[in-house]
């Protein structure tokens, strides 16, 4: 497939989709988890392939999966150990599957099969029975009080220009979006936290943290088995620190800390 047949779609991230998406089999570099599932129903996908983000805590990662066989959609994700998170093309050409819903599972795909060969699979599914997504609507909340702004956001898509400065805590993957270091922080914060995915396949989960370094702004990155991705709270709560860049580490930030004791010490800063 040197060329994208008409019924498959490529997308980065699934917070910014491409023209045209219904009725197709869309293959995306965003974790499999339930805001993610919720955006693919709503899209009106024919199936969708997603990457497990490492699987994580309480299996947060594939999470929507599920989500999409109660719609009738056929879903899969790919390993994170085979391709990089956020990164579309990537998880196409090199991802191998590590997970199926039923659906996907009764069209032949299976863990191990390499993606391209599911997606082909995938093109043979039925349209969804309904277009019902998972009520989920992914969250901002700020937490004042501590010194410099705290910003907790589902998705690094809700970051804002107005939050340049703060201390901001994601629920997103640590990977740059289709391997963009422009689109490594919508704004210039203070720090970042991201979810480690997994880390995974040449270190892709964390790759946003070296770009954040070379700006001057602290990036650390929880644990996905302390976190559940797509969940600020769950970060910011639960998480342990499992990565940092040289400036969240001269700033005093240390692998195994929580997630909460360090971005409170950033805050007061």
């Amino acid at each position: 497939m040197k060329e994208t047949p008409q019924w498959l779609c490529l997308a980065g991230s699934i917070t910014s989709l491409p023209a045209a998406t219904e009725g197709r089999v869309v293959v995306t570099g965003s974790h499999g988890g339930l805001f993610a599932a919720a955006l693919a129903i709503r899209a009106r996908f024919r199936a969708a392939i997603f990457h497990d983000a490492g699987v994580g805590r309480e299996r947060a990662g594939i999470a929507g999966l599920e989500a999409c066989t109660r719609t009738g959609m056929a879903a899969a994700a790919v390993s994170h150990e085979t391709a990089c998170i956020g990164d579309a093309r990537d998880v196409l050409a090199r991802g191998r599957i590590s997970h199926a819903n039923a659906l996907a599972s009764a069209l032949g795909v299976r863990p191990g099969m390499p993606c391209r060969e599911a997606a082909r699979l995938l093109a043979g599914a039925g349209l969804p029975e309904r277009w019902d997504p998972p009520p989920i609507d992914e969250e901002r909340h700020v937490l004042e009080g501590h010194g410099r702004r705290i910003l907790l956001v589902d998705s690094a898509s809700l970051i804002r220009s107005e939050d340049e400065g703060a201390v901001i805590v994601t629920g997103s993957h640590g990977g740059l979006v289709d391997g963009d270091p422009g689109r490594a922080l919508k704004a210039d914060g203070f720090a970042a936290v991201f979810n480690d995915a997994g880390i995974g396949f040449r270190e892709c989960g964390v790759r946003r943290l070296a770009v954040l370094d070379a700006k001057g702004t602290a990036g650390l990155a929880v644990d996905c088995m302390t976190a559940r991705i797509g969940d600020a709270r769950s970060s910011f709560e639960e998480g342990r620190i499992s990565r940092v860049n040289a400036t969240a580490a001269r700033l005093g930030v240390t692998p195994g800390q929580s997630c909460r004791e360090a971005v409170m010490a950033l805050a007061a800063m």
